[in-house]
C-alpha cells in the first residue's frame, strides 16, 4: 500500500492542524466541498455499472503491414460514447479528508484500456522484457514531477531500464528532467517548435520540440545522475534531422570521441546515431562542426536490462491541438520507435480558457490528435488525463468557477472513450471545481499562487494518485511511492 502522504508539519508546532477540507467547508469555497459528496454519492452507482458490464476477450494479434517494427493492431472500439451517461469517476479508496486529493479510478468503456500496460509491467517485473510508458503535456507535464514519480516508483519496484527521451539541451529555461542532466540553454542554439520562432507544420521529431544550430563547436549533452535512480545506462540513442545542407557533428562518450556523423541529405527525413556501451553512469557530448545547421530531436537513454521507462514531453503552454503541426510521417516513425506501451496525453488546461472557440471545434481537433496517436502506436494502451481546476478571479479578487473546464473534460472523456483509451479526471481528483483556491491556501500549499498549477506536493499526490488507478486490475502490487527530499528538486517555475 502507498504511504500516508499528509503534509509535513509547519515551522511553528504549536499551531494546531486544521485539515484541508475543513478550510473548505469554513469558507466561501463550499461549493467545492460539496462536490466530495457527489463522489462518494455517485460512486457507488457507478462501480455497480462498471461491475454488471462483462469484459470481452482482447482480439488476437496480427501481423503488421505498415511499418519495419511489427505493431499489434489496435483493440476496436468497444462502445458509442454517447450512450453512455457522463458519471463521476468511482472511488478507489475510502475519502481521506486529511490528504488533499481524491483517490479516483480511470473511466473507460470495458476495464481493458490499461491491459497493455499492465501485460508490459508484468514482464518487467518477471524480468522478461521492457514497459514503455509516455506522456505529452503541457506544463503540467513539462515539469517531469508527477512523472518522475510514476519513473521513480515504478522502476524502483520493477526494474530500472533507463531515464527515458530528453533534450540535449534545454529548449527553454524551466526546462528539466528529474535523473539525468543536459546542457543549458544558450545562445549557440536556437528552440524550434510550434510559434517559436517557426509558425506552422514543421518537423519537431518525438517531443514536439527541437533544437538546432549552425555553431562551430556549439555543445550539447546528457550525462546520466551521480547515484540512485537514473544513474546507470549502457545505451544511448541520438534522434536528428538529415536535410539538405545539413551540418555535421563529433559524439563524445566520457570525454573520448566515439564517432562523426554528418546530417547533409536531398531530402528532410529522421536520422539516428547509437552508442552502446558499459552500464554504468556516462556522459554524451555532440559538437558541431559549423558546416551547417544540425536539428537534435533528443537522445533516449537506456539500458539493455528489463523494467520500466517512462518518456516526458511536455511544452509549456501547449494545447493538443498542436500535435497538428508536428510533421506526421516523422513523428509517427518516432513514436514507433520507442515503442510504447502506454500513450498519455495531459492538454485541456490551457484550452479552457480559450472561451473565443466554439467547444464544437476543440472537439473535432482533439479526435483528430487522439486519432494520430491511435494509429501510430495501435499496440499501446491510452490514456486521457484531464485538465486542472482553473479558476477565475474576479474584479473583486474573488476566485469563481470556469464554466468551460466542464465542458472540456466532458469531451476528453467521450473522446477516450470513442477511442478505446482511459480518461483520469484530474479536476474530480482535486475534490471538485474551485478546489485549485483550497489547494494553494493550505500549509504546505498544494497548489501555486497563479491558481493554475500545484507545487511539487501537489504533483506528487497527483502522480501517486495516477498510478494507483493505472495498476488497478493488474494484479500487480501496488508498489511504495518513491518521493524525493524537498532538497532533491526544486519547485516548478515558469509554467
Amino acid at each position: 500500500m502507498a504511504p500516508d502522504r499528509r503534509p509535513s508539519p509547519t515551522s511553528t508546532p504549536a499551531t494546531p492542524r486544521v485539515s484541508w477540507l475543513d478550510r473548505l467547508t469554513t469558507s466561501p469555497l463550499a461549493v467545492a466541498g460539496a462536490s466530495f459528496a457527489c463522489i462518494a454519492a455517485w460512486s457507488s452507482a457507478y462501480r455497480g455499472a462498471a461491475e454488471a458490464e462483462p469484459r470481452p476477450a482482447a482480439p488476437a494479434a496480427v501481423a503488421s503491414t505498415t511499418s519495419d517494427v511489427p505493431i499489434p493492431p489496435a483493440r476496436p472500439h468497444r462502445v458509442s460514447p454517447t450512450a453512455l451517461p457522463r458519471a463521476v469517476p468511482r472511488l478507489r479508496a475510502p475519502y481521506e479528508a486529511r490528504v488533499p486529493g481524491v483517490e479516483i479510478a480511470l473511466q473507460d468503456a470495458d476495464g481493458h484500456s490499461m491491459d497493455a500496460l499492465h501485460a508490459a509491467l508484468r514482464r518487467a517485473r518477471d524480468a522478461e522484457g521492457q514497459a514503455r510508458l509516455t506522456f505529452y503535456g503541457a506544463s503540467h507535464t513539462a515539469a517531469d514531477l508527477y512523472t518522475g514519480l510514476l519513473r521513480r516508483t515504478l522502476q524502483g519496484a520493477y526494474g530500472d531500464a533507463g531515464h527515458g527521451f530528453v533534450l540535449p539541451v534545454q529548449p527553454w529555461r524551466g526546462y528539466s528532467h528529474q535523473g539525468v542532466r543536459v546542457a543549458r540553454m544558450s545562445a549557440d542554439w536556437r528552440t524550434v517548435k510550434v510559434g517559436t520562432p517557426t509558425v506552422g507544420e514543421d518537423h519537431y521529431g518525438l517531443a514536439g520540440v527541437a533544437v538546432e544550430s549552425d555553431v562551430a563547436d556549439a555543445r550539447a549533452y546528457v550525462e546520466t545522475a551521480p547515484s540512485g535512480t537514473g544513474s546507470h545506462a549502457s545505451r544511448f540513442e541520438l534522434f536528428f534531422l538529415r536535410q539538405p545542407g545539413g551540418g555535421g557533428f563529433d559524439v563524445f562518450v566520457d570525454g573520448r570521441q566515439h564517432g562523426s556523423v554528418a546530417t547533409v541529405s536531398p531530402r528532410r527525413e529522421a536520422g539516428y546515431y547509437t552508442v552502446e556501451t558499459s552500464d554504468g553512469p556516462h556522459r554524451v557530448e555532440v559538437r558541431l562542426h559549423g558546416t551547417g545547421v544540425v536539428r537534435l530531436f533528443g537522445v533516449a537513454v537506456g539500458r539493455e536490462a528489463p523494467g520500466v521507462v517512462v518518456d516526458v514531453h511536455g511544452i509549456n503552454g501547449h494545447r493538443a491541438r498542436n500535435q497538428l503541426f508536428w510533421d506526421e510521417t516523422l513523428h509517427r516513425e518516432h513514436l514507433r520507435r520507442r515503442r510504447p506501451d502506454l500513450v498519455a496525453l495531459a492538454y485541456g488546461t490551457n484550452e479552457a480558457g480559450d472561451d473565443a472557440q466554439p467547444i464544437e471545434a476543440y472537439e473535432a481537433l482533439l479526435r483528430q490528435v487522439v486519432g494520430r496517436v491511435r494509429e501510430a502506436a495501435p499496440q499501446a494502451s491510452c490514456l486521457l488525463i484531464g485538465p486542472s481546476d482553473r479558476p477565475v478571479e474576479g474584479a473583486d479578487g474573488q476566485y469563481v468557477d470556469r464554466p468551460r473546464t466542464a465542458a472540456i473534460i466532458e469531451v476528453q472523456w467521450r473522446v477516450a472513450l470513442e477511442h478505446g483509451c482511459a480518461f483520469f479526471d484530474t479536476v474530480a481528483f482535486q475534490g471538485g471545481s474551485m478546489a485549485t483556491v483550497a489547494w494553494a491556501a493550505m500549509e504546505p500549499p498544494y497548489a501555486g499562487r497563479d491558481h493554475v498549477h500545484f507545487t511539487r506536493l501537489g504533483y506528487e499526490r497527483m502522480g501517486e494518485v495516477l498510478l494507483g488507478a493505472m495498476l488497478e486490475g493488474s494484479g500487480l502490487e501496488l508498489p511504495s511511492v518513491a518521493t524525493l527530499p524537498p532538497s532533491d528538486v526544486a519547485e516548478p517555475e515558469g509554467l
